[in-house]
């Protein structure tokens, strides 16, 4: 009896010991912590390299569960999967899995550094999603990511405060409320001379800028607004753009004086690659005005005329069409030569032999397209939504069209 009674004395204090013991450190190296791992996350979630950022936080709430800015970060990287997801079963689980990670985000949080990295999760998150209300929930985010009491040092990632009025603007961008976002990058650009945010916003506001005087004075339908925000625009978008934007088709029809004729016209035969395209109707009807440069082209892989309206437009491209369309609205046959036989050209990237040369001479000397600052021209550069529409509104304010 008397054995049994200091076995269990000896059970008890082996017990009452184990209690008492701190955890063991699983991560122990001095990189290996999780605000490193946070760091390395979402420097690699900016680089789009979504596994690796994924792997960080992970390792990041290995090393401590409760580390709440992770579980932002993972709720950042699992939107942009749900995102990209096509099947709608899958996207509605990332979606969910997306607000589990905010809502673990939200009840780890221990500090006001915390916080705010967690209303920045929100913002970034439902700008990705766009679900139900969307917008409302991402500003309500960033009215409370204004209202702490943040050391900026402490901010692992963001370092400063005016990262929430950069995510609030792209949040504006995305939502086409232009003149907002353009209000939001400014603000970053005025609250420090100097920051992690400054150069980014920059290039936002000018790009947001120029969206808003391509919109200015003139009504943008939502296939304009949605094309506007794009960074680089395909064929497809470009042509959605002359019918709905310049009214081409009721232009070129209004220079035919039979109204019988026009009621004939239509394109030679429907490639096979729009049959389901969302711009479908509106592909056709250039074709069956024979825009230049937006003629169906021979595909070698499937021995077929396609007319590939996923492929980016370039702006030697967007010369040569526009050039085109003014050709056509005018009558004026000579604007084809205008400019042949130049010795010298005015961009330093744009030979006088070349091809284009025409074309882009035609639309700069007009301002329907403008130069670079250093003089380029930037041929082979991709078109961007909203210097389409800008090109498209001087065009119609040339043409005195409204």
């Amino acid at each position: 009896m008397r054995n049994s009674l200091r076995l269990l004395a000896v059970v008890f204090i082996l017990l009452f010991a184990y209690a008492c013991a701190k955890p063991v450190a699983k991560c122990t190296d001095p990189e290996d912590n999780p605000s490193h791992h946070y760091l390395v996350g979402m420097e690699n979630l900016e680089k789009g390299k979504i596994d690796i950022a994924n792997e960080k936080f992970e390792r990041s709430i290995f090393c401590d569960a409760k580390f709440s800015p992770a579980y932002g970060g993972l709720a950042i990287v699992t939107a942009e999967k749900a995102k990209a997801q096509i099947d709608l079963k899958f996207k509605a689980v990332e979606s969910e899995r997306a607000k589990e990670y905010l809502k673990k985000a939200d009840k780890s949080a221990e500090s006001q550094e915390d916080s705010f990295d967690y209303n920045l999760a929100v913002i970034r998150v439902n700008t990705i999603l766009k679900g139900k209300d969307w917008l409302n929930k991402a500003e309500d985010a960033f009215n409370d990511a204004r209202k702490l009491k943040v050391e900026e040092k402490k901010l692992i990632y963001y370092q400063g405060i005016e990262a929430s009025s950069y995510f609030i603007g792209i949040a504006y961008l995305e939502a086409s409320e232009f003149q907002k976002a353009r209000d939001r990058f400014s603000e970053v650009l005025n609250m420090k001379r100097e920051g992690k945010w400054n150069e980014k916003a920059d290039k936002a506001w000018k790009r947001v800028d120029k969206i808003v005087r391509a919109m200015s004075g003139i009504t943008v339908g939502d296939v304009g607004k949605k094309i506007a925000v794009k960074e680089s625009i395909t064929r497809g978008d470009l042509t959605a753009l002359l019918i709905d934007e310049l009214k081409l088709d009721k232009l070129f029809a209004g220079r035919i004086p039979s109204k019988s004729k026009v009621d004939k016209m239509k394109a030679e035969f429907t490639p096979a690659d729009i049959m389901n395209y969302q711009f479908k109707d509106e592909i056709l009807t250039v074709m069956k005005w024979k825009v230049r440069g937006l003629e169906p082209k021979f595909d070698t892989t499937t021995q077929a005329y396609l007319f590939k309206p996923a492929e980016p437009v370039l702006r030697q491209e967007m010369a040569l069409i526009l050039e085109d369309v003014l050709i056509k609205l005018t009558g004026d046959e000579k604007i084809a030569t205008a400019y042949f036989g130049h010795e010298k050209s005015p961009f330093p990237d744009v030979k006088p032999t070349a091809p284009w040369y025409n074309a882009v001479m035609n639309m700069t000397s007009r301002g329907i397209m403008e130069p670079e600052i250093s003089g380029e021209f930037r041929v082979d550069s991709f078109v961007d939504g909203a210097e389409a529409l800008l090109a498209i509104r001087v065009l119609k304010q040339k043409m005195n069209i409204y």
